[in-house]
């Protein structure tokens, strides 16, 4: 185990936040564990650590199928921050068997690969649209032109939620998403909570619609969806739509911006892709390693284990530091060169074990559609300035992309 002393990782850190991977280097070197006390976390750097580590039922998302909060030496969230939590700890993101199983095993039923595959030329027809848009306008901003409107519009389409009700669905996303930051302020935890009494109201409403009159939908399909007998209670419906939402849409975005902003700094790179556009399927699979959009996931130590001679006793938390081991050289070769033509990426920005996202299928059919349309329609864009990152280390993003049709 590495000590702590002047760590150069500081996710609050604005100069940390422009470009982590010098730091992940660093912890790297140190080790491959690192006691984090301004979040009393154990950090792990590596890929061959994380990857086992996502695969290790000694470690869980939650604690609570097993332990209650004092039990675990926790103390329970307080009684204000309930509806978020209550929202978040009944998705199966945040769920560990025998619950994590019967609900993805339910979800998996409606959410098949030929649900996905019927979104296709939906999907593609609204990237061209969007970027038809953006180049008849002469340019504009990447990130709210085209790389927010395609992947909130593809999952609200699947779930069944009207188009004229889909405005709010991005910012109580993304005042949610703010609690899974490290150390969450109390304003932002009460912008959460706000957001999850909303968005759950809503969905209440409008599952209790399609119960009335079932449609061809996503949330139709998850009140069918039923195993010997089990169906999803109103609360796991509530939940996994809005996981759905908040996953289906989150990464899409960041990759999007984060992926467009380093083809920029590569011109190399990018003219390659333009030139050839058979590298799309692998220039995603890069650009999600190269500018990992979810940096960082959390597990809770169930039962003691240990790490490179240390043991981490049960009731600890290890983040595992998806960046770093994105950019780990024992797995990729001159990790920080931007390669779109890498051949072996075994990168984990999907994570992996139970875990593993359940909407990577489609998120690589949104960025491929987005991707082609934007090298078909407009080759010749251009960055417009140079753009502001989101002060967020936990889900990596920008603030906005200015782009010009030169």
């Amino acid at each position: 185990m590495a000590g702590p002393v002047d760590l150069a990782f500081d996710p609050w850190d604005p100069e940390f936040l422009a470009d982590p991977y010098p730091a992940y280097a660093e912890l790297r070197a140190r080790g491959r564990l690192i006691r984090y006390e301004p979040t009393g976390q154990w950090l792990v750097p590596h890929h061959a650590d994380v990857s086992a580590l996502l695969r290790e039922r000694r470690l869980g998302r939650t604690y609570r199928h097993r332990f209650g909060h004092e039990e675990f030496g926790r103390s329970a969230p307080p009684p204000e921050h309930e509806p978020f939590h209550t929202l978040n700890d009944h998705g199966m993101l945040d769920l560990e068997p025998p619950d994590h199983t019967r609900i993805r095993r339910l979800v998996s039923k409606a959410f098949t690969p030929r649900t996905v595959e019927r979104l296709r030329p939906y999907v593609h027809g609204l990237a061209d649209e969007l970027v038809g848009k953006l180049v008849e306008a002469g340019g504009g901003d990447l990130l709210t032109d085209v790389a927010e409107p395609l992947p909130v519009a593809v999952i609200a389409e699947m779930l069944g939620i009207p188009e004229a009700d889909r405005a709010p669905l991005r910012p109580w996303s993304a005042a949610i998403c703010g609690m899974y930051e490290l150390n969450p302020s109390e304003e932002a935890a009460a912008r959460a909570v706000r957001a999850s009494v909303e968005f759950s109201d809503y969905l209440r409403e409008l599952i209790a619609a399609r119960r009335e009159e079932p449609g061809e939908d996503l949330i139709s399909g998850l009140i069918a969806a039923h195993d010997e007998g089990d169906r999803l209670t109103e609360q796991e419906l509530v939940s996994t739509a809005v996981l759905l939402l908040n996953a289906g849409h989150e990464a899409t975005v960041n990759a999007t911006v984060n992926g467009w902003w380093a083809l920029f700094r590569n011109p190399g790179q990018l003219a390659a892709l333009r030139a050839d556009h058979s590298l799309i399927p692998s220039a995603i699979e890069e650009l999600m390693r190269y500018d990992t959009p979810l940096q960082l996931f959390e597990r809770w130590v169930l039962d003691d284990i240990e790490i490179d001679g240390t043991t981490v006793p049960r009731g600890a938390e290890i983040a595992m530091l998806f960046g770093s081991a994105n950019h780990d050289p024992s797995v990729f070769a001159d990790p920080g060169r931007l390669d779109l033509s890498r051949g072996e990426n075994p990168h984990i920005s999907f994570s992996a074990g139970i875990h593993y996202c359940i909407g990577a299928p489609l998120a690589r059919m949104e960025l491929a559609a987005s991707m082609t349309a934007l090298l078909r329609r407009a080759p010749t864009l251009v960055p417009a300035e140079e753009p502001r990152r989101t002060p967020n280390f936990v889900i990596r993003g920008l603030a906005g992309l200015a782009v010009e049709v030169a």
